[in-house]
């Protein structure tokens, strides 16, 4: 067993982190767009429902609404985002087709083989906003190998209350700083590092479809890691 003071396990951001939201939802917008003859701009689609996801989720933050998982918030978020672009008729199966989007989310092309590897050393979980079936429809659709599913559904709090990443630690049986917080996100990293974890950037230049060059600086960071896959992760703490 390592001792008390060693990594013991690594939690992960998932949206843009894990898996490619964008282009999955675009692909599969294309795809249902096909099949029902809608047409709309599925790029556009794609980045205006997720232009919705943190004000939905401030809704539960500042309580204007009870808990409410990812998946009821998307459905609100999907009804607004519809009539906002007239796409009108739609029946409830053809609803409930495009909430699944979000639950068949593809990795990136280093996702799988890293968590593999970082598995075979370290505990691996999702730490993520999404809820705990969608999380699950995700790693079986998409062959992500956690070892157990935490998240902010678990805590009944969204990232980043500290609470979502207390919780988390606190279920594994684990200190904070035996944990890593694993994220292409800074706010999501400083936010875990408040609270005592220690915290991998993984960079993921490509998330929002164009090249993004404010990425922090590979030599001045604030972070435990930094690094540009989840293999090269891997290799970092000899997985």
């Amino acid at each position: 067993m390592p001792n008390n003071n060693d990594k013991q396990a690594f939690i992960f951001d998932v949206f843009g982190t894990v898996v490619n939201w964008r282009g999955s939802i675009i692909a599969q917008g294309e795809t249902f767009g096909a099949k029902y003859n809608i047409q709309t701009d599925w790029e556009a689609f794609a980045d205006k429902w997720r232009g919705k996801y943190q004000p939905f989720m401030d809704k539960v933050r500042n309580e204007e609404i009870p808990w409410t998982n990812l998946d009821a918030l998307h459905r609100m978020a999907l009804i607004e985002l519809l009539e906002e672009l007239d796409i009108h008729n739609l029946t409830e199966q053809q609803i409930e087709e495009l909430l699944y989007f979000w639950h068949n989310l593809k990795p990136w092309s280093d996702t799988v083989a890293g968590l593999y590897r970082l598995k075979n050393k370290y505990i691996i979980a999702p730490m993520s906003n999404g809820n705990i079936r969608l999380m699950t429809d995700m790693a079986k659709n998409g062959n992500l190998p956690w070892d157990c599913i935490l998240g902010a559904e678990v805590a009944k709090h969204y990232k980043p209350h500290p609470r979502s990443y207390l919780t988390a630690v606190e279920l594994l049986g684990l200190t904070p700083d035996q944990v890593v917080m694993t994220a292409a996100h800074e706010r999501d990293l400083l936010a875990a590092q408040k609270v005592g974890l220690k915290t991998a950037f993984v960079a993921r230049p490509m998330e929002f479809g164009t090249l993004n060059t404010n990425l922090p600086d590979p030599q001045n960071h604030p972070f435990d890691f930094y690094a540009t896959s989840f293999v090269d992760l891997a290799g970092q703490v000899g997985a």
